[in-house]
């Protein structure tokens, strides 16, 4: 299991919003559980991931306030090598998500919501070595999402015609990694514990999209820190 939080920069843009880029400070919050037994090639992994950022435009006259909440679920396969120094694991996740995008400046439509799920290949690289007479390791991770379904307003439609009026106009946008290209990543190292680890490291997040008309991005660059604990479950046959 691990628990990792991160601090960094964000760099926002939504031109259903803004035309203009707002930087600022991310916070993220992840629990990343993996389910493997004994012997198995494969495991299970849960993840949920919260966001929240803060950024001003250049000329400092207003605020953009961003959060978002995600829940994975999928499955590995692992291969060893290097007598088990070297794991390397490839996944298929379907992701969830939901949030907003709220600003300041704006009296009509000053928010954006954003949900949608998202179909995501990910791969992750360990590679475990010794430190302080204890095995460390340095992980990488990275996940693209390739096609999935999101909810956008159209070019100028307001949230009054969607949910008051019930104008739908093409609301609900079928979304690939040409129209969406997004990655997340992790580089990290473990710092040994008796019974588990410090993990720090880099955590980054790059969302894009451009539908209906509308582009956005969302960019996270954020130094993580975690703790990492291994569980062994021992079942009793009676």
């Amino acid at each position: 299991n691990l628990m990792m939080v991160g601090v960094g920069s964000a760099d926002m843009l939504d031109t259903y919003l803004s035309p203009e880029k707002y930087s600022g400070t991310s916070v993220a919050f992840g629990s990343f559980t993996e389910r493997r037994r004994p012997c198995s090639r494969w495991s299970r992994q849960i993840e949920y991931q919260a966001d929240a950022a803060f950024g001003r435009n250049r000329a400092d006259n207003a605020t953009d306030m961003s959060a978002m909440m995600r829940f994975s679920y999928g499955a590995h396969r692992h291969w060893t090598w290097l007598a088990d120094r070297l794991t390397v694991k490839a996944e298929a996740l379907i992701d969830a998500y939901a949030g907003f995008l709220y600003n300041t400046r704006n009296g009509n439509n000053p928010a954006q919501a954003r949900c949608g799920i998202d179909l995501t290949p990910s791969a992750e690289a360990q590679y475990a070595f010794e430190a302080w007479h204890r095995r460390s390791r340095v992980t990488l991770a990275l996940a693209v999402p390739i096609a999935g379904v999101r909810f956008s307003p159209n070019y100028g439609q307001s949230y009054y015609e969607i949910f008051t009026q019930g104008n739908y106009d093409h609301n609900v946008v079928p979304t690939t990694f040409v129209s969406a290209p997004s990655l997340r990543t992790r580089l990290t190292v473990d710092v040994p514990l008796r019974h588990a680890a410090i993990r720090v490291g880099y955590w980054g997040e790059w969302r894009q999209a451009s539908v209906n008309g509308l582009k956005s991005h969302h960019y996270i660059h954020s130094v993580g820190i975690g703790y990492v604990r291994r569980f062994s479950i021992n079942r009793l046959h009676l």
